[in-house]
């Protein structure tokens, strides 16, 4: 068990009132999960202010809090901790109470719109094809080597991920790979880490809903990168007009990859097919698994983090060659009837931009492409009728349908999306609100060789209306509908 003293190293603080010598069992920002003889961090977050539940806290056995704001009544029993942001200062102190695990791995960052999770999963499954034993934290799955833990958010809050990575290295892990979301770096849920690594994909507009302008989203991702270590490496995409500015204030090792320009790490695209990639990485040719331009820049970030973390060339495109992506992000769909369905997470106008050019590109015309898109209820709203535009520009036939509505109404927001189809789309274009409705009707008109996009939801097994998730796999509906399964 920890004293006060030693899990307050490295916090700032502003006041403390009694004892910092007593010890503390546990560490709870939520006063509903506090126990007995545990440290009670009051956070004011969104909706509700962690302050209002100091009292409630000290009934339920906290022994200690840290606050931003002192209240006006305390108890001399309790030691109470104030600092200047609450939030940061329980990434140090979870850091400090788990014994700094960040510290005794190699942990690599992954930040941008687009990527992220192909990018986390490739490295891990490159890192284990290596013979390491390995930590995953992403949007599809928290993984301690083989042990696959649920994901609920695309980075989880201090506590967690201390815990987690505590957990990694008590398992024997050497490295973790973790996506960092722009809601993480802005909430300091990654404070009090030690990252050995952090890699920019790419940036376009998504999450203005949280960050209402496109510049501070930009500032919210430079924040990993401002904050390595020296010692780390700082690796981001030069073909992304965005990748230079990441790098302007690091401390770590700058280097950059890309496709199209001068950089420490460069590809080329030998071949360019549905069943996958042949790339001159860095003179070296080697076939991939993964399909499409946007998975030439996933694979090389990985190759070049990979050669950044020590391993050798060779061996890691061989290891590269055999992995197969991950789950939910351009996922195919195989049928008797040799029509291609393809599950992608595509909720961006980027992520879709890239999905739908890929296809075109390595279609051969003889094709129907069916397209099945929706977007998400109380998420940025610009995006829906962009979404729409694009995917009737490179669609045939385009179904409009419900994503994950959240509280809004869906008719509403389908209503919002069909702005964005041009007037000769439009007749190509329907609105089906049932998304099982809508896949269903996508596999009815699907002939032999034409191909299927299920867009927006990827990985995600659930549908979330009105506050409730109901079950919903795009892939197993698919399966259902084209393979009886």
């Amino acid at each position: 068990m920890k004293t006060l003293k030693d899990i307050l190293y490295g916090v700032s603080l502003t006041e403390l009132h009694g004892d910092r010598e007593r010890e503390i069992s546990s560490l709870a920002f939520d006063s509903r999960r506090v126990k007995k003889g545990g440290l009670f961090i009051a956070i004011k977050g969104l909706n509700v202010d962690g302050h209002d539940y100091i009292g409630t806290a000290v009934d339920m056995g906290a022994v200690a809090i840290l606050c931003e704001n002192l209240p006006e009544k305390r108890k001399q029993s309790i030691t109470y901790i104030q600092v200047d942001n609450s939030a940061a200062a329980m990434g140090i102190v979870a850091a400090n109470f788990h014994d700094n695990p960040s510290r005794k791995l190699s942990l690599v960052g992954v930040t941008g719109t687009n990527g992220k999770t192909t990018t986390a999963t490739l490295l891990f499954q490159l890192f284990q094809q290596l013979g390491y034993k390995v930590g995953l934290l992403s949007t599809v799955e928290n993984k301690i080597d083989h042990k696959v833990l649920d994901a609920k958010f695309t980075t989880p809050d201090s506590l967690q991920l201390n815990e987690l990575l505590g957990e990694m290295v008590s398992q024997g892990c050497t490295h973790c790979f973790m996506e960092v979301s722009s809601h993480a770096l802005v909430q300091h849920r990654t404070s009090g880490l030690q990252f050995a690594g952090g890699i920019f994909t790419n940036i376009s507009h998504d999450h203005l809903d949280y960050h209402e302008t496109f510049e501070a989203y930009i500032k919210a991702k430079k924040m990993l990168f401002d904050k390595l270590p020296k010692e780390a490496f700082a690796l981001v995409n030069a073909d992304d007009k965005r990748g230079m500015v990441m790098l302007q204030n690091t401390r770590a090792e700058k280097n950059t990859y890309s496709l199209k320009s001068m950089a420490d790490f460069r590809a080329k695209i030998l071949h360019n097919t549905l069943q996958g990639l042949e790339l001159d990485v860095d003179g070296i040719s080697a076939w991939f698994k993964l399909i499409g331009d946007f998975n030439a820049y996933n694979l090389l970030a990985v190759y070049a983090a990979g050669v950044l973390l020590d391993e050798e060339k060779e061996e890691v495109l061989t290891a590269l060659s055999q992995i197969d992506g991950a789950r939910g992000r351009f996922e195919q769909v195989y049928n008797p009837n040799n029509i291609l369905a393809i599950v992608d997470y595509a909720h961006t106008p980027d992520a879709l931009d890239n999905v739908l050019r890929t296809i075109d590109k390595l279609r051969t015309r003889q094709e129907t492409v069916i397209t099945v898109v929706g977007c998400g209820g109380n998420r940025d709203k610009a995006k829906r009728p962009e979404m729409a535009r694009i995917a009737a520009e490179f669609s045939n036939k385009v179904i409009l349908t419900s994503d994950n509505p959240r509280d809004e109404d869906p008719a509403v927001i389908l209503e919002e999306m069909m702005k964005g189809v041009p007037k000769v789309a439009q007749k190509n274009t329907m609105i089906i609100q049932d998304r099982k409705e809508a896949i269903r009707t996508a596999c009815n008109l699907a002939g032999k060789m034409d191909i299927i996009l299920v867009a927006g939801k990827g990985h995600e097994t659930y549908q979330e209306i009105k506050g409730v998730r109901n079950h919903f796999d795009d892939k197993e509906i698919l399966n259902e509908m084209l393979n009886g399964q």
